[in-house]
């Protein structure tokens, strides 16, 4: 029996254990440790499965071996004098890193061809903790350095996930903060021919808000697997609040549509976060024609605006709300907080740049929001990279 079979065949809290059993039968491995980021992407944390062994324990993300695997998304081999080697190797689907499994072989097995078969048998298991998520809660538990609100379980349990790859773009998100709740939307698909994403403001912290982003998170997707477009997707969403919450509670979004074939973007902005393009070495908002927040008002007539990217463009869309101390104009300013923190954060990888943003937000003297969700999209281009995307989710050289 493989890897893999064991791995669909296991019980979904023993997924670990199953995979133990089989690496020590067809690698000789020791010991099979798995890690996972918590929900505020800031330590590695194992998981604690029925069989029990001492393991190794909760790390920094930014540190170690582990920390350089889950920033890299390439596998690492560690050889010593001794009788062993240890591989790490990323555990990550479709570009959302959920963590590195450490594999203790004896020396003579450790070959980068082992490697390789191992790399693969990680990616299985990102595919089987996704499924296993639905049928225990022994992953999610262990995602937590803190107890999750209400809130907060809502959230997280509503987003699709930190990232997205596909053979033209990369895609990578991160909110704070992570244990509460913003109120931040975020949601795509993605189908042969286009990506369909939607980023909205929250609407407040607390459960109050974490309710209306739910309501408006359904009613768009419930409009976009109908096949609505994206008007008819803003004015469900937008008769689904008002019907409820009759204009006191409304959501700030912004829904795109991008064709993976030609880079042209549609648009539909009702009052949405900002969007900023870094092309080559240039910074700049892109201006758009803001239509009335989702939910203001009874039957609101929303049009669509066009947009198109060139390989190597990234785009950076920044929800922060008017909860913080800064009114949102002063942040949306072309040499205001937002912009800063772009220029210092351009040369990082799309993966690690959302987060690196916040942080720079999060210094903002006297000014830092309350809740902040930062998206990243970089643009390769139909034509460009092999299926799939780069494993490490940088961008093209400009």
């Amino acid at each position: 029996m493989t890897v893999e079979s064991a791995l669909r065949g296991a019980a979904p809290h023993l997924l670990l254990d199953s995979l133990r059993t089989s690496l020590a039968q067809l690698y000789a491995a020791s010991s099979a440790d798995l890690l996972l980021v918590d929900y505020g992407f800031t330590s590695l944390r194992p998981v604690r499965p029925v069989q029990t062994p001492a393991g190794v324990r909760h790390v920094p993300v930014d540190t170690g071996p582990v920390g350089r695997v889950l920033r890299t998304q390439q596998p690492y081999l560690f050889r010593d004098d001794g009788p062993t080697a240890t591989v790490f190797l990323p555990v990550t689907v479709r570009g959302d890193r959920l963590g590195v499994l450490v594999i203790l072989l004896p020396r003579d097995r450790a070959t980068p061809r082992s490697v390789e078969s191992l790399s693969r048998v990680a990616e299985t298991l990102g595919h089987a903790l996704c499924v296993a998520d639905r049928h225990t809660d022994l992953y999610r538990s262990t995602r937590r350095t803190q107890a999750l609100t209400v809130a907060g379980e809502m959230q997280w349990d509503t987003l699709p996930g930190r990232g997205c790859t596909g053979p033209a773009f990369d895609l990578h998100a991160h909110w704070e903060p992570a244990y509460t709740s913003g109120g931040h939307l975020l949601d795509w698909s993605v189908t042969q021919d286009e990506l369909l994403l939607v980023v909205a403001d929250g609407a407040g912290p607390g459960t109050p808000a974490a309710l209306v982003s739910t309501l408006a998170l359904n009613a768009i997707r419930n409009a976009r697997r109908a096949g609505l477009d994206l008007v008819g997707q803003a004015s469900l969403t937008d008769q689904a609040l008002y019907g409820q919450y009759r204009g006191k509670s409304m959501l700030a979004a912004l829904l795109l549509r991008f064709d993976l074939t030609t880079g042209e973007i549609e648009v539909v902005d009702a009052g949405s976060p900002t969007l900023w393009l870094l092309r080559g070495a240039v910074t700049e908002r892109i201006e758009l024609d803001r239509q009335l927040p989702l939910g203001m008002f009874e039957d609101t007539v929303y049009a669509t605006q066009r947009l198109r990217l060139l390989p190597g463009d990234r785009l950076v869309f920044v929800a922060c709300g008017t909860d913080g101390p800064l009114v949102a104009g002063e942040y949306e300013a072309p040499d205001g907080p937002v912009a800063r923190a772009l220029a210092r954060t351009r040369r990082l990888r799309g993966a690690d740049a959302p987060g690196a943003v916040v942080r720079e937000l999060r210094k903002t003297p006297g000014g830092a929001p309350d809740a902040v969700l930062v998206l990243c999209l970089d643009w390769r281009g139909h034509e460009a990279g092999p299926p799939g995307g780069r494993r490490d989710g940088s961008p093209p050289p400009p």
